[in-house]
């Protein structure tokens, strides 16, 4: 805990996040998200009052992709961790109050945002003290342009990807190391929390990519290859997602049984693990929808030439494989496919 201001104004920012599915209306929604942004912003200043933001820019890049999105690397204490995650956060729902995205992926979003500042601060989930009233929500400031916008859109929602990595990371590792002591009961509901997160992964991927098609294909996406950057960008160069894969990697060996198997003497495991399983699936399945939105049927900027697939064809592959990795471990896995690729891996 970083103090009672900053336990407060964390407890307030999730209760205004977890109230935003609620809002159904449009101008409801708007006024909501600008509710949450002032209070993720009065978030900020209390953790700012503990110690300033270390200046990001003056740390070196240790990839492209890094440099590309603005994001660091660097030894943080609790509250410059919290400080740093939370101002991801505020950009976020700022950005949001304007991005065009559906009300289901804004729920999820916000999910994320929700157990974020309550991970970072160390703050316990529930309702504010009734000493707290919501804070005047300001309005949008006017004079950019869309196209500045949509720029900047793009780096703010794989910023919020990246803090979902992180998170996730994390949360999967502190489970990890629950199970491996024995205490299941302590590793569900970090389960539950990287499961959030992953529930959110898409939903942050939708929220930068919430700019026109024509303008992503004109303005953004030269910029991620050469000559704009020294090598294309891709996914495998963000280091919050392989921690997240690695930390997926250890926890199926701690636990790699079959969900009937695990389900027997462990059911709520199981249903834990099952729903952070078909949350990761989900990721990859809109992975493919959302590529062909944005690039329909071109290439990646991230393939060799010599390559046989497009994007989304090699987007799908990473799903049907993570699927066939997951069949047997979940209630409803796919095993049309895992019977596929376990075909293809003999033949």
């Amino acid at each position: 805990m970083l103090g009672p201001r900053v336990d407060a104004e964390a407890k307030r920012t999730a209760r205004v996040l977890a109230g935003l599915a609620t809002h159904a209306r449009p101008v409801e929604r708007t006024l909501a998200l600008r509710q949450a942004a002032a209070a993720a912003g009065e978030l900020v200043a209390a953790l700012s009052a503990l110690a300033p933001a270390v200046a990001g820019e003056g740390l070196p890049a240790e990839s492209t992709s890094q440099s590309f999105f603005r994001v660091r690397e660097g030894e943080l204490s609790d509250q410059q961790a919290a400080l740093h995650g939370v101002l991801v956060v505020h950009r976020g729902l700022e950005d949001l109050c304007e991005a065009p995205l559906s009300g289901a992926d804004l729920a999820l979003e916000a999910a994320g945002m929700r157990q974020a500042a309550l991970d970072l601060t160390g703050a316990a989930p529930g309702a504010d003290p009734d000493s707290l009233p919501l804070v005047a929500a300001p309005e949008p400031a006017a004079g950019a342009s869309m196209e500045s916008v949509w720029s900047a859109r793009w780096l703010i929602g794989h910023q919020v990807h990246v803090l979902f990595n992180i998170c996730a990371a994390v949360a999967v590792a502190d489970a990890t190391r629950h199970l491996r002591h024995g205490d299941g009961d302590a590793a569900l509901p970090r389960l539950a929390d990287a499961t959030v997160y992953v529930r959110g992964f898409p939903a942050a991927m939708t929220h930068a990519s919430t700019v026109p098609a024509d303008y992503y294909m004109a303005a953004i996406r030269h910029t991620m290859a050469p000559p704009s950057v020294d090598v294309p960008l891709s996914g495998r160069q963000h280091r919050g997602y392989k921690l997240f894969r690695a930390a997926m990697k250890d926890l199926l060996s701690v636990v790699p049984d079959p969900y009937e198997q695990l389900a027997a003497r462990a059911p709520k495991l199981a249903e834990a693990r099952g729903a952070l399983l078909e949350a990761d699936i989900v990721d990859g399945e809109r992975h493919v929808t959302l590529a062909y939105s944005m690039v329909h049927l071109r290439r990646s900027i991230a393939q060799k030439p010599e390559g046989p697939d497009n994007a989304v064809a090699e987007l799908r592959l990473m799903r049907h494989r993570r699927a066939a990795q997951y069949a047997s471990l979940i209630r409803f896995g796919d095993h049309y496919i895992a019977d596929a690729v376990a075909g293809l891996r003999h033949s």
